[in-house]
């Protein structure tokens, strides 16, 4: 259905953008249609049979049905084209509804949570039938195929949203496939307590998929690492080229899907002919933004690659860092040549994890550079890995 719908209408729909987001529209309208109906259905099933379960999970579908709405809200937000006190855009937006969307199921698990408690205390004994069991079969094959189209589209897009509506389907596959459990044991058993206990469990679930929704939508709001594979592509272009000798300082930043920006350091001969070398560094700007749908910015850093002593420090510093055996990296390696001594001046990068101090780490590289070289002045400047990749 999503594709056919894709397909008729989006042929007026030009650019990458535009027809990101109305992908994104049509998925979350259908969620809405097909959630109010699943909330329709299981509500009358429930009023007839009585059940705190299959109540709870008919008021657990309106809960997506409204989170599809912010959904698509946030969708239309995130479209507003930058202005002046928001350069970047507005694509942070698609986040601010995936976190509304956790607090709303947070909001409906604590509700049903306390109705099911109340059945605990004052238990009764729900009818089920044949109609209660064909609707509760329906919500699962319903579900499935929102969490089928939510998974396909929202990896297509790279919509976290979407990805969370899809993981919020799957917990309702499971949730209703428990209600069902719990119907047939109380038709063929009778037990008074496992309508009640199994309408607990469903508003507990329900509670557990808003903390793990408003998880995932946090992390990129707070400024998540980018993922390994985008690293590993931006550095493979900008390291295309022979003239460039190193990256460092790589910063992905994320205004929301599709309005990233990149920036680092890519390091060239200071001996190369300054004008070739910017032409090289707009390519590769222009390069790494057309494959990887972003902005990007490089600076420039020269190296002095004929320097005798830089080379032979570049190495024994390269064996230093080698020997600490905990990730560490350094870059921006120069040695400035005062009139009473020579200063070694370089960035050292320590990973997040590290279990040694960079206080130490910068005492013991001055200790063993200034013990081999004792005209050597050490200035080392602690600088911070933005990626994760060490």
């Amino acid at each position: 259905m999503i594709a056919l719908i894709l397909r008729i209408f989006s042929k007026n729909k030009s650019g990458e953008t535009e027809m990101r987001s109305f992908t994104g529209k049509v998925c979350g309208a259908v969620g809405i249609f097909l959630n109010v109906v699943l909330f329709a259905v299981k509500f009358v099933a429930g009023l007839i049979s009585g059940s705190l379960s299959v109540t709870a999970d008919a008021f657990n579908n309106l809960s997506d049905a409204g989170s599809s709405v912010v959904t698509l809200i946030g969708f239309k937000l995130s479209e507003k084209k930058p202005d002046r006190h928001h350069p970047f855009g507005h694509g942070r937006f698609e986040y601010i509804s995936g976190l509304i969307v956790a607090f709303m199921i947070l909001l409906m698990g604590t509700e049903l949570a306390k109705t099911s408690f109340s059945g605990l205390i004052e238990p009764s004994l729900p009818e089920f039938g044949v109609l209660t069991t064909a609707v509760l079969l329906f919500s699962v094959a319903v579900k499935l195929y929102i969490y089928f189209y939510n998974t396909k589209y929202g990896k297509k897009i790279s919509s976290s949203a979407m990805l969370a509506t899809a993981k919020d389907s799957f917990s309702d596959i499971i949730s209703t496939s428990a209600v069902l459990a719990g119907s047939l044991i109380v038709r063929f058993a009778g037990v008074l307590y496992v309508d009640a206990i199994f309408g607990l469990a469903v508003s507990l679930f329900i509670i557990y998929s808003g903390f793990r929704v408003a998880r995932e939508t946090i992390s990129p709001l707070l400024g998540q690492n980018p993922s390994a594979e985008f690293v590993k592509k931006v550095i493979d272009i900008a390291k295309s080229n022979d003239k460039i000798l190193g990256i460092h300082d790589l910063v992905v930043h994320d205004y929301g899907p599709g309005k990233v920006m990149v920036s680092l350091h890519c390091e060239v001969s200071c001996y190369e002919d300054p004008i070739t070398l910017h032409e090289i560094i707009d390519g590769l700007e222009v390069a790494i933004s057309e494959e990887m749908g972003c902005m990007t910015v490089i600076h420039m850093d020269p190296v002095d690659t004929k320097d005798e002593l830089l080379g032979t420090l570049h190495t024994e510093l390269t064996q230093m860092i080698a020997d600490l055996n905990n990730g560490a990296s350094f870059h921006d390696l120069r040695i400035v040549r005062a009139s009473d001594a020579k200063n070694v001046i370089f960035d050292l990068v320590l990973p997040a994890d590290s279990e040694i101090k960079t206080e130490e780490v910068i005492r013991k590289l001055t200790e063993e550079i200034t013990s081999k070289h004792p005209d050597y002045r050490c200035i080392i400047k602690p600088d911070r890995d933005f990626t994760g990749s060490i």
